[in-house]
């Protein structure tokens, strides 16, 4: 007699993968409210399930036995990609590239594919466009490669049999929540298919070789939607950043397990696709205007590069009751802190005053060391007095109102001196560990927020 599949309904929550054996309207583990969607699972005996202990022929060996050759990265044409991606793309690795509706995904993967179809034939396969939608894009970009195929499919298991037949140089799936496999019954897009057929596509990368590049979509909080264990799976996550208004993209590593975490890539988006931008500093400053009320010159450090940025601020008297606080581009909680510390420490009156703080260009600054020139932007706004034209600015600040220690130094004062900045404001305890600066760029150590602003503003 035959056993029957016994089919059991369970909920499961899109956002964490938390199963649930009813609906509830929120979340128990991750608090996320109406996340939790029916599904059907069908249960298999317990020799077939993937699971399980099945034989392995992998045998223990000794770290200097295992044969690292053969495992030579494959160069990407594009430099700003190379950086993020850490020095090339590595064979049989797991790439997730996430990133907001129309920033660029498609477009410049398509572009990847382009440059490396010399090496042999690119597959990429679409779950969401037609492959006549595609060649409009290609023929948009200039793109006409014999050897890049095009498949449109969001069967997990056709793409598997057609990669094993073709073995293709590099791979690209657009997008992982638009495929699905038969081995779950599930719709695609939830968390258990977007699960199982990230972890079949995976296997195969490991298996044949072949570097596979999954595209994500987003959350509306920015993170990349599914179960977060996609991330895990992978070897490398990147997020393409940038504001929809603006040209500029950020090419953000967040996870390599070949290379340095943090690295960012800057592109420009065209008629003609993605284009690297080689100096993002001298752009970023292009359109600056020196000896303005409430402009500091930041030096950040984005992974291994640094990058000069404009920071603008603005205080003026408040209507309401309550003042605002507007931040665009860096933390709110941030703002806020160095706020209380310039109204406390430096003695500005900011009780009364609307404080809008923006970084040009759409970037979004994380790290300390931009505390320094928010800090003295808002300060030369409040007083209208300008930042000197010839004045960079770093460092961390403390709820003291003194500055602590950064690293990199050498590299942000280097990138300072060669885009023509005179002089620099720094942490003095960083100052002391300096090994050495550049000649052509002055270096002003100083203790608190206060002689920082002495320091920089004019007069």
């Amino acid at each position: 007699m035959a056993k029957t599949t016994k089919v059991k309904t369970v909920f499961i929550c899109q956002q964490c993968g938390n199963t649930a054996p009813k609906w509830m309207g929120r979340c128990p583990d991750c608090g996320e409210w109406n996340t939790l969607v029916e599904t059907t699972l069908e249960a298999e005996p317990a020799a077939g399930r993937r699971g399980g202990l099945a034989p392995s022929h992998s045998v223990p060996q000794a770290l200097p036995d295992i044969p690292a050759d053969g495992y030579a990265r494959i160069p990407v044409p594009m430099g700003e990609l190379s950086r993020v991606l850490g020095g090339g793309i590595v064979p049989g690795s797991a790439v997730l590239i996430g990133g907001d509706p129309g920033i660029g995904k498609s477009t410049l993967l398509l572009q990847m594919c382009s440059m490396l179809a010399q090496r042999g034939p690119v597959l990429y396969v679409s779950g969401e466009e037609s492959a006549a939608q595609i060649k409009l894009r290609a023929e948009r970009l200039g793109i006409a490669d014999q050897t890049l195929f095009v498949l449109a499919d969001n069967q997990v298991e056709s793409m598997v049999a057609h990669i094993q037949t073709m073995q293709p140089a590099l791979v690209v799936v657009d997008s992982i929540q638009a495929i699905y496999t038969d081995s779950i019954s599930s719709a695609a897009g939830s968390v258990s298919q977007v699960r199982e057929s990230a972890a079949a596509l995976v296997r195969l990368a490991k298996a044949q070789n072949t570097p596979i590049f999954l595209v994500g979509h987003v959350t509306k909080d920015g993170a990349i939607a599914g179960p977060r264990v996609l991330e895990h799976m992978v070897d490398v996550v990147l997020y393409l950043e940038g504001e929809r208004f603006h040209t500029y993209r950020l090419l953000r590593g967040v996870k390599n397990r070949f290379g340095a975490t943090d690295e960012v890539g800057v592109f420009e988006m065209g008629s003609q696709g993605m284009s690297e931008v080689t100096n993002p500093s001298e752009v970023f400053l292009a359109e600056r205007m020196p000896n303005a009320a409430g402009s500091a010159i930041a030096v950040t450090v984005e992974g291994t590069r640094p990058l000069l940025v404009e920071m603008q601020a603005l205080s003026s008297t408040t209507s309401f009751s309550m003042p605002r606080r507007t931040a665009n581009g860096i933390d709110f909680n941030r703002l806020l802190l160095l706020v209380a510390v310039l109204s406390k420490r430096v003695g500005l009156r900011l009780s009364d005053q609307d404080v809008f703080v923006n970084v040009v260009g759409g970037l979004t600054v994380e790290e300390p060391a931009a505390d320094l020139p928010v800090a003295v932007a808002i300060a030369s706004s409040y007083k209208n007095v300008p930042v000197a034209a010839d004045v960079a600015l770093m460092g961390e600040v403390g709820l003291s109102g003194e500055l602590r220690t950064i690293s990199h130094l050498s590299k942000r004062l280097s990138e300072a001196a060669k885009l023509g900045f005179k002089r620099a404001i720094v942490p003095r305890n960083s100052q002391r560990k300096l090994d050495g600066a550049p000649a052509a760029i002055e270096v002003i150590g100083v203790r608190t927020i206060s002689e920082a602003i002495e320091a920089a503003l004019i007069g």
